[in-house]
């Protein structure tokens, strides 16, 4: 089973995740905060460490309910300073308190602001291989300058691609990939009713 190239074989956690997540389009607010600051925590690290840590961040961060985040005091960052269960750096931890404000201070949905630069559908590359993959591309530039002019932070160009391909905003999966032609169906509306 063909994979894309930054897979490693025999890392279960690095496997399951590409089969099962990276791609895959996300529209849940609450998911989107999650990923967009894992993404920021992995700056300076690699993947593996954020993925193993990835439950301690839940649990951290309440769930990733931005209402509650937003409300953490300068007590709460230091209780998660001494949490092993996260990645312990002041401006990473503060970072997620004012992004979760940031979220809240939005006049529209998290979602609906980030599939904006993607006019509300996912962008299918046909990259054949790990190398022709960009580091950032315009729209990543785009979301990075908006977002910081909100008041986010680690949210630069590298750090929203990559957040943009875990997201499902970019199909980057590569065309030899079991997963490119599952993550590229086009998948059916749902009732207005109900959450895509």
């Amino acid at each position: 089973m063909n994979r894309c190239g930054w897979v490693p074989a025999g890392v279960p956690e690095y496997v399951e995740y590409h089969d099962a997540e990276w791609g895959v389009p996300l529209r849940d607010d609450r998911a989107l905060f999650e990923l967009l600051t894992l993404e920021g925590a992995q700056a300076g690290l690699s993947w593996l460490t954020i993925l193993r840590k990835r439950e301690g961040y839940r649990r951290a961060f309440d769930g990733f309910d931005a209402a509650k985040v937003a409300r953490y005091t300068p007590k709460h960052v230091e209780r998660l300073l001494a949490d092993p269960g996260i990645v312990r750096n002041r401006l990473k931890v503060e970072s997620t308190v004012n992004n979760a404000q940031r979220i809240l201070a939005l006049d529209v949905p998290l979602a609906e602001l980030l599939w904006s630069f993607v006019d509300g559908e996912p962008k299918v590359n046909a990259w054949r291989a790990l190398g022709e993959i960009p580091a950032e591309t315009s729209e990543s530039k785009a979301m990075s300058k908006e977002l910081k002019r909100r008041g986010f932070r680690f949210v630069g160009p590298t750090v929203c691609y990559a957040f943009m391909q875990a997201a499902g905003l970019v199909n980057d999966h590569t065309t030899d990939c079991f997963r490119y032609s599952e993550v590229s169906r086009p998948r059916r509306r749902r009732s207005s009713a109900r959450r895509a």
